[in-house]
């Protein structure tokens, strides 16, 4: 049962035993994340701290044609997270709102770069509203290092070989050259 305080708003749930506890805060953070870059985890990492549980979740969308499957993406996305326990990696292929009440929260994560995206991201923020008015979506500003950052941008870098260090966690940096190899061949 929810308690509210004098303003309305919920104060926690009683918990077995009849006492007030804090309802546990969760987000969710879609994206495609092919491949997870400095900016990805810049936004997870900030939005780690702001909830008791993040759910990164990989999206399985069938009209694009991604470097990396589902199930690397994920693989990526947990080396880079293993030091955040709050943490969780999934996938889904359905609407962001219905993965976000089967994961009992109720805030989807978005990172902004530009202006551009602003415009874009408003209008999925508004169309997940209509369609579950108790969802919110958060927008974060991206660290203005990673304003430019992109995965297609990263994957067009290595495609031609080019330095990507500076744009990816060790991790998916080797992973990426191996990949592209691969493709190449």
């Amino acid at each position: 049962m929810t308690k509210n305080n004098d303003n309305g708003q919920e104060r926690g749930e009683l918990d077995n035993e009849g006492s007030v506890g804090k309802k546990e805060r969760v987000a969710v953070y879609p994206g495609s994340f092919d491949p997870v870059t400095y900016g990805h985890l810049d936004i997870i990492k900030r939005s780690a701290r702001q909830f008791d549980r993040l759910v990164v979740a990989v999206l399985n969308n069938t009209s694009k044609n991604p470097l990396f499957s589902v199930e690397e993406r994920m693989e990526l996305l947990a080396e880079v997270t293993k030091d955040l326990p709050n943490v969780e990696i999934d996938s889904f292929r359905d609407l962001t709102v219905r993965l976000v009440k089967s994961k009992n929260g109720d805030v989807i994560i978005r990172g902004i770069r530009s202006v551009t995206d602003f415009e874009y991201e408003l209008q999925l923020a508004s169309t997940n509203h209509l369609l579950d008015p108790d969802i919110d979506t958060m927008f974060m500003m991206t660290n203005p290092k990673y304003s430019y950052l992109s995965s297609s941008i990263v994957k067009e870098i290595a495609m031609f070989e080019g330095e990507v260090r500076e744009l990816v966690p060790p991790e998916v940096e080797v992973r990426l050259k191996e990949k592209i190899a691969l493709r190449k061949k």
